[in-house]
Protein backbone atom coordinates (compact mmCIF):
# COMPACT_ATOMS: atom_id res chain seq x y z
CA UNK A 1 0.00 0.00 0.00
CA UNK A 2 1.04 3.36 -0.49
CA UNK A 3 2.09 5.62 2.45
CA UNK A 4 -0.26 7.76 3.66
CA UNK A 5 0.11 11.00 6.10
CA UNK A 6 -2.35 12.41 8.27
CA UNK A 7 -1.63 16.14 9.19
CA UNK A 8 -2.94 17.45 12.62
CA UNK A 9 -4.26 21.11 12.49
CA UNK A 10 -4.44 23.12 14.98
CA UNK A 11 -4.54 27.28 14.72
CA UNK A 12 -5.38 26.81 10.96
CA UNK A 13 -2.45 25.51 10.22
CA UNK A 14 -0.42 21.92 9.69
CA UNK A 15 2.29 21.19 12.22
CA UNK A 16 5.75 23.17 11.03
CA UNK A 17 7.38 21.09 8.52
CA UNK A 18 4.58 19.59 6.74
CA UNK A 19 3.46 21.68 4.60
CA UNK A 20 5.70 20.40 1.40
CA UNK A 21 3.75 17.24 2.13
CA UNK A 22 0.05 19.27 1.53
CA UNK A 23 1.38 20.99 -1.22
CA UNK A 24 2.67 17.79 -2.70
CA UNK A 25 -0.64 15.74 -2.54
CA UNK A 26 -2.64 14.85 -5.15
CA UNK A 27 -5.80 13.64 -2.99
CA UNK A 28 -6.41 15.84 0.28
CA UNK A 29 -9.30 13.86 2.87
CA UNK A 30 -10.97 15.97 6.03
CA UNK A 31 -13.85 18.01 7.11
CA UNK A 32 -15.21 20.29 4.17
CA UNK A 33 -14.31 23.73 5.94
CA UNK A 34 -10.69 22.38 6.54
CA UNK A 35 -10.15 21.23 2.88
CA UNK A 36 -11.80 24.19 1.63
CA UNK A 37 -9.30 26.78 3.88
CA UNK A 38 -6.15 24.97 3.63
CA UNK A 39 -5.88 22.62 0.52
CA UNK A 40 -8.06 24.62 -2.32
CA UNK A 41 -7.37 23.72 -5.50
CA UNK A 42 -6.57 19.70 -4.93
CA UNK A 43 -8.79 16.84 -5.09
CA UNK A 44 -10.79 16.73 -2.04
CA UNK A 45 -12.25 13.89 -0.18
CA UNK A 46 -14.91 14.99 2.45
CA UNK A 47 -14.75 12.70 5.43
CA UNK A 48 -18.39 12.11 7.10
CA UNK A 49 -21.05 9.46 6.17
CA UNK A 50 -20.10 6.23 5.03
CA UNK A 51 -16.32 6.89 6.51
CA UNK A 52 -15.30 2.98 6.27
CA UNK A 53 -15.64 2.96 2.81
CA UNK A 54 -14.00 6.07 1.92
CA UNK A 55 -11.06 4.90 4.21
CA UNK A 56 -11.12 2.07 2.79
CA UNK A 57 -10.47 3.65 -1.03
CA UNK A 58 -8.00 6.32 0.44
CA UNK A 59 -5.38 3.63 1.70
CA UNK A 60 -5.69 2.10 -1.80
CA UNK A 61 -4.62 5.15 -3.82
CA UNK A 62 -1.14 7.28 -4.03
CA UNK A 63 -0.21 11.07 -2.85
CA UNK A 64 -3.08 11.38 -0.05
CA UNK A 65 -2.74 13.27 2.71
CA UNK A 66 -5.63 13.29 5.58
CA UNK A 67 -6.06 16.54 7.25
CA UNK A 68 -7.82 16.06 11.43
CA UNK A 69 -7.78 18.42 13.92
CA UNK A 70 -5.11 18.80 16.71
CA UNK A 71 -3.36 15.23 17.54
CA UNK A 72 -5.17 12.75 15.05
CA UNK A 73 -3.92 9.82 17.55
CA UNK A 74 -6.02 11.28 20.59
CA UNK A 75 -9.74 10.58 19.60
CA UNK A 76 -8.96 10.59 15.97
CA UNK A 77 -8.97 9.36 12.61
CA UNK A 78 -5.56 7.48 12.94
CA UNK A 79 -7.61 4.79 14.95
CA UNK A 80 -9.82 3.41 12.03
CA UNK A 81 -6.79 4.15 9.79
CA UNK A 82 -4.00 1.90 11.23
CA UNK A 83 -7.04 -0.76 11.18
CA UNK A 84 -6.87 -0.69 7.48
CA UNK A 85 -3.30 -0.10 7.02
CA UNK A 86 0.49 0.01 8.41
CA UNK A 87 2.03 2.48 6.12
CA UNK A 88 0.66 5.42 7.96
CA UNK A 89 2.81 8.22 9.05
CA UNK A 90 0.97 10.65 11.60
CA UNK A 91 2.27 14.36 11.94
CA UNK A 92 0.52 15.85 15.40
CA UNK A 93 -0.63 18.79 16.11
CA UNK A 94 -1.60 19.95 20.15
CA UNK A 95 -4.58 18.26 20.91
CA UNK A 96 -7.67 20.60 22.04
CA UNK A 97 -7.63 18.83 25.45
CA UNK A 98 -3.74 19.88 25.50
CA UNK A 99 -4.90 23.41 24.38
CA UNK A 100 -7.78 24.06 26.57
CA UNK A 101 -5.25 23.16 29.63
CA UNK A 102 -2.98 25.51 28.55
CA UNK A 103 -5.51 28.39 27.81
CA UNK A 104 -6.40 27.56 31.51
CA UNK A 105 -3.04 27.34 32.93
CA UNK A 106 -3.56 24.36 34.64
CA UNK A 107 -1.01 21.43 34.17
CA UNK A 108 -3.07 18.17 32.85
CA UNK A 109 -1.14 15.40 33.30
CA UNK A 110 -3.40 13.67 36.15
CA UNK A 111 -6.49 14.13 34.04
CA UNK A 112 -9.21 12.01 32.81
CA UNK A 113 -9.96 12.98 28.94
CA UNK A 114 -13.33 11.26 28.23
CA UNK A 115 -15.40 11.22 25.03
CA UNK A 116 -18.95 12.34 24.72
CA UNK A 117 -18.86 12.54 20.92
CA UNK A 118 -21.04 10.20 19.07
CA UNK A 119 -22.32 8.27 22.55
CA UNK A 120 -24.60 8.70 25.53
CA UNK A 121 -22.97 11.28 27.49
CA UNK A 122 -24.04 10.06 30.80
CA UNK A 123 -20.92 8.38 31.73
CA UNK A 124 -18.64 11.37 30.68
CA UNK A 125 -20.72 13.76 33.34
CA UNK A 126 -20.37 10.49 35.84
CA UNK A 127 -16.70 10.63 35.42
CA UNK A 128 -16.46 14.46 35.65
CA UNK A 129 -18.54 14.35 38.71
CA UNK A 130 -16.39 11.74 40.64
CA UNK A 131 -12.67 12.78 39.64
CA UNK A 132 -10.72 15.84 40.26
CA UNK A 133 -9.88 16.69 37.13
CA UNK A 134 -11.81 15.52 33.61
CA UNK A 135 -12.03 17.06 30.36
CA UNK A 136 -14.68 15.91 27.96
CA UNK A 137 -14.90 15.96 24.54
CA UNK A 138 -18.10 17.14 22.84
CA UNK A 139 -20.05 16.73 19.71
CA UNK A 140 -21.91 19.39 18.43
CA UNK A 141 -25.23 20.25 20.54
CA UNK A 142 -24.65 18.12 23.66
CA UNK A 143 -22.38 20.82 25.30
CA UNK A 144 -25.32 22.95 26.97
CA UNK A 145 -26.64 19.83 28.68
CA UNK A 146 -23.17 18.43 29.81
CA UNK A 147 -22.06 22.12 31.90
CA UNK A 148 -25.95 22.04 32.88
CA UNK A 149 -25.24 18.40 34.56
CA UNK A 150 -21.78 19.52 35.77
CA UNK A 151 -23.09 22.80 37.32
CA UNK A 152 -22.28 22.11 40.52
CA UNK A 153 -18.55 21.48 39.49
CA UNK A 154 -18.38 24.59 37.89
CA UNK A 155 -17.30 23.67 34.16
CA UNK A 156 -15.11 25.80 31.95
CA UNK A 157 -15.93 25.47 28.21
CA UNK A 158 -13.44 26.26 25.73
CA UNK A 159 -14.58 26.66 22.29
CA UNK A 160 -12.98 27.18 19.05
CA UNK A 161 -9.54 27.11 19.81
CA UNK A 162 -6.59 27.98 17.93
CA UNK A 163 -9.20 30.16 15.76
CA UNK A 164 -9.56 34.02 15.70
CA UNK A 165 -12.79 32.94 17.49
CA UNK A 166 -11.70 31.06 20.41
CA UNK A 167 -13.23 32.02 23.66
CA UNK A 168 -12.05 30.54 27.12
CA UNK A 169 -14.14 30.59 28.98
CA UNK A 170 -16.99 30.21 26.76
CA UNK A 171 -20.73 31.15 27.82
CA UNK A 172 -23.80 30.18 26.46
CA UNK A 173 -24.89 29.52 23.49
CA UNK A 174 -21.76 27.55 22.77
CA UNK A 175 -20.12 27.85 19.51
CA UNK A 176 -18.45 24.22 17.67
CA UNK A 177 -15.85 22.50 18.59
CA UNK A 178 -15.43 22.93 22.27
CA UNK A 179 -14.51 21.26 25.23
CA UNK A 180 -15.34 20.95 28.47
CA UNK A 181 -13.13 21.36 31.63
CA UNK A 182 -13.59 20.75 35.40
CA UNK A 183 -10.96 20.72 37.85
CA UNK A 184 -10.77 21.21 41.62
CA UNK A 185 -8.33 24.73 42.57
CA UNK A 186 -4.85 24.17 42.18
CA UNK A 187 -2.73 22.78 45.36
CA UNK A 188 0.43 22.89 43.18
CA UNK A 189 0.45 18.69 44.08
CA UNK A 190 -0.72 15.88 41.39
CA UNK A 191 -3.36 14.00 41.93
CA UNK A 192 -2.22 10.49 42.65
CA UNK A 193 -1.66 9.30 39.07
CA UNK A 194 -2.49 6.75 37.55
CA UNK A 195 -5.51 6.03 39.14
CA UNK A 196 -6.06 2.90 40.74
CA UNK A 197 -8.21 0.43 42.63
CA UNK A 198 -8.48 1.32 46.03
CA UNK A 199 -6.51 -1.95 48.18
CA UNK A 200 -8.90 -2.79 49.95
CA UNK A 201 -12.77 -2.72 50.37
CA UNK A 202 -15.78 -3.80 52.24
CA UNK A 203 -13.98 -1.60 55.02
CA UNK A 204 -14.51 -2.41 58.82
CA UNK A 205 -17.64 -0.46 60.57
CA UNK A 206 -14.86 1.34 62.93
CA UNK A 207 -13.38 3.21 59.40
CA UNK A 208 -16.74 5.00 59.80
CA UNK A 209 -18.50 7.01 61.97
CA UNK A 210 -21.87 5.54 62.65
CA UNK A 211 -24.89 5.57 64.96
CA UNK A 212 -25.57 2.19 67.69
CA UNK A 213 -24.54 -0.31 64.92
CA UNK A 214 -26.65 1.19 62.02
CA UNK A 215 -24.35 0.48 59.31
CA UNK A 216 -24.25 -2.07 56.88
CA UNK A 217 -21.37 -4.84 58.34
CA UNK A 218 -18.50 -5.44 56.11
CA UNK A 219 -19.34 -8.67 55.05
CA UNK A 220 -22.22 -7.73 53.60
CA UNK A 221 -21.31 -4.50 51.72
CA UNK A 222 -18.57 -6.71 50.07
CA UNK A 223 -21.38 -8.75 48.96
CA UNK A 224 -23.33 -5.52 47.97
CA UNK A 225 -20.23 -4.08 46.20
CA UNK A 226 -19.12 -7.22 44.42
CA UNK A 227 -23.02 -7.41 42.76
CA UNK A 228 -22.81 -3.16 41.89
CA UNK A 229 -19.77 -3.29 40.32
CA UNK A 230 -19.08 0.47 40.64
CA UNK A 231 -16.51 2.03 38.41
CA UNK A 232 -15.39 5.51 36.54
CA UNK A 233 -18.16 6.16 34.83
CA UNK A 234 -21.00 4.86 37.08
CA UNK A 235 -23.96 7.23 38.73
CA UNK A 236 -24.75 4.68 41.51
CA UNK A 237 -27.82 5.30 44.09
CA UNK A 238 -27.69 5.14 47.76
CA UNK A 239 -31.29 5.23 48.46
CA UNK A 240 -31.84 4.65 52.54
CA UNK A 241 -27.62 5.81 52.94
CA UNK A 242 -27.52 6.24 56.85
CA UNK A 243 -23.87 6.25 57.64
CA UNK A 244 -23.18 6.26 53.66
CA UNK A 245 -20.25 3.43 54.18
CA UNK A 246 -21.98 1.55 50.73
CA UNK A 247 -22.18 5.00 49.20
CA UNK A 248 -18.65 5.75 50.56
CA UNK A 249 -17.26 2.79 49.04
CA UNK A 250 -18.66 2.59 45.89
CA UNK A 251 -17.41 6.18 45.21
CA UNK A 252 -13.54 5.16 46.04
CA UNK A 253 -13.95 2.42 43.54
CA UNK A 254 -14.57 5.23 41.12
CA UNK A 255 -18.27 6.10 40.75
CA UNK A 256 -20.17 9.13 40.99
CA UNK A 257 -22.72 8.48 43.74
CA UNK A 258 -25.79 10.30 45.42
CA UNK A 259 -26.97 9.05 48.68
CA UNK A 260 -30.61 9.90 49.97
CA UNK A 261 -31.92 9.28 53.33
CA UNK A 262 -35.60 11.01 55.27
CA UNK A 263 -33.19 11.52 58.22
CA UNK A 264 -31.36 15.08 58.20
CA UNK A 265 -29.16 13.02 61.14
CA UNK A 266 -28.28 10.35 58.72
CA UNK A 267 -27.28 12.89 56.03
CA UNK A 268 -24.62 14.33 58.29
CA UNK A 269 -23.01 11.50 59.27
CA UNK A 270 -22.72 10.49 55.46
CA UNK A 271 -21.30 13.42 54.50
CA UNK A 272 -18.74 13.78 57.22
CA UNK A 273 -17.74 10.51 56.48
CA UNK A 274 -16.97 10.86 52.52
CA UNK A 275 -15.36 14.03 53.63
CA UNK A 276 -13.18 12.01 55.89
CA UNK A 277 -12.66 8.90 53.13
CA UNK A 278 -11.81 11.81 50.79
CA UNK A 279 -14.31 11.49 48.44
CA UNK A 280 -17.30 13.15 46.54
CA UNK A 281 -20.53 11.81 47.38
CA UNK A 282 -24.20 14.15 46.59
CA UNK A 283 -26.55 13.45 49.37
CA UNK A 284 -30.11 14.41 48.93
CA UNK A 285 -32.29 14.57 52.11
CA UNK A 286 -35.61 13.38 51.44
CA UNK A 287 -38.30 10.38 51.21
CA UNK A 288 -37.87 7.84 48.89
CA UNK A 289 -39.77 7.18 46.22
CA UNK A 290 -40.44 10.66 45.56
CA UNK A 291 -36.66 12.11 46.47
CA UNK A 292 -35.37 9.73 43.30
CA UNK A 293 -37.27 11.32 40.91
CA UNK A 294 -35.62 14.22 40.07
CA UNK A 295 -32.18 12.67 40.41
CA UNK A 296 -30.01 11.77 36.96
CA UNK A 297 -30.60 8.18 35.87
CA UNK A 298 -28.75 5.19 37.95
CA UNK A 299 -26.42 2.65 36.57
CA UNK A 300 -26.54 0.68 39.82
CA UNK A 301 -29.13 1.12 42.63
CA UNK A 302 -28.54 -0.35 46.64
CA UNK A 303 -31.46 0.01 48.60
CA UNK A 304 -30.47 -0.74 52.43
CA UNK A 305 -33.71 -2.34 53.57
CA UNK A 306 -36.90 0.35 52.34
CA UNK A 307 -38.97 -0.42 54.51
CA UNK A 308 -43.12 0.21 54.01
CA UNK A 309 -42.16 1.81 50.75
CA UNK A 310 -39.81 -1.04 49.22
CA UNK A 311 -42.06 -1.89 47.00
CA UNK A 312 -42.53 1.59 45.35
CA UNK A 313 -38.29 2.09 45.41
CA UNK A 314 -38.79 -0.70 43.56
CA UNK A 315 -41.12 0.25 41.45
CA UNK A 316 -39.50 3.37 40.28
CA UNK A 317 -36.02 1.28 40.38
CA UNK A 318 -37.35 -1.15 37.78
CA UNK A 319 -38.31 2.15 35.25
CA UNK A 320 -34.87 2.86 35.16
CA UNK A 321 -32.54 1.45 32.80
CA UNK A 322 -29.82 0.77 36.12
CA UNK A 323 -27.70 -2.55 35.22
CA UNK A 324 -27.83 -3.64 38.53
CA UNK A 325 -30.01 -3.33 42.00
CA UNK A 326 -29.08 -4.68 45.22
CA UNK A 327 -31.49 -4.77 48.16
CA UNK A 328 -30.35 -6.12 51.69
CA UNK A 329 -33.03 -7.04 54.41
CA UNK A 330 -32.55 -7.88 57.78
CA UNK A 331 -36.61 -9.56 58.33
CA UNK A 332 -37.50 -12.40 56.68
CA UNK A 333 -41.01 -11.88 55.91
CA UNK A 334 -39.91 -9.17 53.34
CA UNK A 335 -38.16 -11.48 51.26
CA UNK A 336 -40.96 -12.78 49.50
CA UNK A 337 -42.43 -9.50 48.38
CA UNK A 338 -38.92 -7.98 47.23
CA UNK A 339 -38.13 -11.02 44.91
CA UNK A 340 -41.16 -11.05 43.45
CA UNK A 341 -41.30 -7.38 42.44
CA UNK A 342 -37.71 -7.33 41.35
CA UNK A 343 -38.90 -10.45 39.33
CA UNK A 344 -41.00 -8.03 36.91
CA UNK A 345 -37.81 -5.91 35.14
CA UNK A 346 -35.11 -7.82 36.68
CA UNK A 347 -32.91 -11.62 36.78
CA UNK A 348 -32.72 -11.96 40.21
CA UNK A 349 -30.85 -14.19 42.97
CA UNK A 350 -30.60 -14.03 47.06
CA UNK A 351 -28.73 -15.23 49.38
CA UNK A 352 -28.80 -14.94 53.05
CA UNK A 353 -25.36 -14.15 55.32
CA UNK A 354 -24.76 -15.61 58.42
CA UNK A 355 -21.57 -14.53 59.02
CA UNK A 356 -19.55 -15.21 62.49
CA UNK A 357 -16.65 -13.06 64.14
CA UNK A 358 -13.88 -14.21 65.79
CA UNK A 359 -13.39 -12.63 69.35
CA UNK A 360 -11.27 -13.99 71.99
CA UNK A 361 -12.17 -15.40 75.16
CA UNK A 362 -11.07 -16.39 78.41
CA UNK A 363 -7.31 -17.25 76.51
CA UNK A 364 -9.00 -19.03 74.06
CA UNK A 365 -11.62 -17.66 70.78
CA UNK A 366 -15.14 -17.54 69.91
CA UNK A 367 -17.49 -17.26 67.24
CA UNK A 368 -19.79 -13.82 67.82
CA UNK A 369 -22.42 -14.47 65.39
CA UNK A 370 -23.82 -11.52 63.25
CA UNK A 371 -27.42 -10.95 62.46
CA UNK A 372 -28.62 -12.73 59.39
CA UNK A 373 -29.00 -10.26 56.16
CA UNK A 374 -30.51 -11.36 52.60
CA UNK A 375 -28.69 -9.71 49.75
CA UNK A 376 -31.45 -9.75 47.26
CA UNK A 377 -29.45 -8.93 43.49
CA UNK A 378 -31.52 -8.07 40.52
CA UNK A 379 -30.01 -7.62 37.30
CA UNK A 380 -30.94 -6.62 33.49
Amino acid sequence: MPELHVLGVAGGAVPPGTESLLAGAQVVAGGRAVLERLAPGKEHVVLGKDLDATLRALVQRAGVVVLASGDPGFFGIVRALSALTRELVVHPAPSSVAVAFARLGIAWDDALVVSAHGRDPRAAINTALRHPKVAILTQPGNAEAIVEALAARHPVVAEALGTPDERVPATPPFNDPNVVIVHEPTTGRATVWPPRTPTRWGLPEADFEHRRGLITKAEVRALALAALGPGTGDHVWDVGCGSGSVAIECARLGAAVTAIDDDADAIELATRNAAAHGVPVTTVCGTAPDALRALRAPDAVFVGGGGALLPDILTLVGDTDCRTVVVTLALVDRIAPTIEALSARFEVHATTLQASRVKPLAGGHRLAAENPVTVIVGRR
